[in-house]
């Protein structure tokens, strides 16, 4: 499996290490060439086998398609609002730190986030904050990310919250085959979400998913997606039911045609059959990516403990119970290292050619998009720290053992430099 031209011939110091790509090969070629000669140009059965062999690979019930992460992220949030009743200004627990689009749909679905900070090392919050946060009566929901695929504990939360009406949404974009109680992540909660983004773990180009154990909540996320249709036949399928004109539906005439009636206010969010074959041919390789991203990370961490980088940084430390499938590796900066990040970053990325990200947008509530948000932006110091002092780098299968182990030693000589 090729990892495309950029990473064909390393040369140390001149050919860029991206933080992160995607790794394909004919496999998925041969898919989408099938799939665009076939001339079915929406969603179709490419998108229903990737949905059933999504689903079988993950342990769960149902997966619907959608074209991205994010949508995924709205189109869980809008069901587990409907199915769970919950009422506009109520709150949804999020992490302060961490990408927008993990917040944007609680604002979007005109509900009220309420922050929590998360701990360094993991980059997630504890089962006990989380908990401690849920108490209060207003609060109905929680919408958490597995930080750069360290888990944060669903399955406790999960259990603590099942009885109290509480609509769990686990945001698994960035840990897709990591393991939390040696079960994948992104089924424990009442609804998974997933990105398949040229970044993640598998890639379709632009796409997402989500899941569910829940068959109803999943007919709520299909309406959604599929402009708030309250039919279920697919693209090219009519009458399934067998009741397509015989139905009254409020004060619409009687026998109104059930492809045409909306129930909810939806949007346009699927797939394509041609992104979906693509996604085919990644998932038969997902396995081995996992192993791969797990193995740079040892012989990252490895080698950064060889050469002592402890002491100027914190390395990160998989939740517990958990086996992370790194999305990148993070490194957080000391309090008292005699450097900051812009200088370090700028070197990795400039004479090393290194690649490196922040991790997201740090503290939101400091985010340009979020300043008018009535919420305090003090309270947050683990957030405020990696927002100053953190960022990563890859650990993706295009990179190569020879090419980790150059990171680790460039990491530790580009420290050295700036200690002088």
């Amino acid at each position: 499996m090729g990892a495309g031209p950029i990473l064909d011939q390393f040369e140390p110091g001149k050919t860029y290490l991206p933080a992160s790509g995607k790794v394909v090969g004919k496999e998925e070629l041969s898919n989408v060439i099938m799939a665009a000669a076939e001339l079915w140009l929406t969603e179709g059965h490419w998108v229903d086998e990737f949905e059933e062999a999504f689903a079988k690979w993950l342990g769960t019930l149902r997966a619907s398609m959608c074209n991205s992460g994010s949508s995924a992220n709205l189109l869980a949030m809008l069901a587990a609002k409907e199915y769970f009743e919950i009422e506009d200004g109520q709150e949804i627990v999020v992490a302060a730190c961490g990408f927008p689009t993990t917040l944007n749909p609680i604002l979007q679905a005109n509900l009220k986030p309420k922050f929590i900070d998360v701990e360094l090392d993991t980059y997630v919050p504890t089962a006990e904050k989380i908990l401690e946060a849920c108490k209060p009566m207003n609060v109905r929901g929680v919408l958490l990310a597995h930080t750069l695929g360290n888990p944060w504990d669903v399955k406790t939360v999960a259990m603590k919250l099942r009885s109290e009406s509480v609509a769990i949404i686990e945001d698994n974009s960035d840990s897709l085959g990591s393991t939390l109680y040696g079960t994948k992540t992104g089924i424990a909660g009442d609804l998974g979400t997933h990105s398949f983004y040229p970044a993640h773990h598998i890639t379709t180009g632009e796409g997402g998913m989500v899941v569910s154990r829940n068959a109803r909540m999943m007919r709520i996320v299909e309406s959604f997606r599929d402009w708030g249709r309250d039919c279920w036949c697919p693209p090219g399928h009519d009458n399934t039911c067998g009741h397509r004109f015989d139905q009254k539906f409020g004060s619409l005439p009687g026998g109104y045609d059930h492809k045409y009636v909306y129930s909810r206010i939806g949007y346009n969010l699927k797939s394509t059959d041609l992104q979906a074959a693509i996604g085919l041919a990644q998932l038969a390789k997902l396995d081995g990516f996992v192993t791969i991203r797990q193995n740079n990370t040892r012989t990252l961490h490895t080698s950064l403990l060889f050469q002592s980088m402890d002491k100027y940084f914190r390395l990160p430390k998989a939740a517990p119970n958990s086996s992370p499938a790194w999305f990148g590796f993070p490194l957080t900066l000391k309090d008292d290292v005699p450097f900051n990040r812009n200088q370090l970053v700028i070197l990795l990325e400039g004479k090393y050619r290194i690649g490196t990200r922040l991790l997201f947008g740090g503290n939101l509530l400091r985010q340009p998009a979020y300043s008018h948000l009535p919420y305090p932006k003090e309270g947050l110091p683990n957030s405020d720290k990696i927002m100053r002092d953190t960022f990563w780098v890859g650990v993706w299968p295009g990179l190569s053992v020879e090419k980790v182990l150059y990171m680790g030693t460039s990491i530790a000589e580009a420290v050295r430099s700036l200690i002088k």
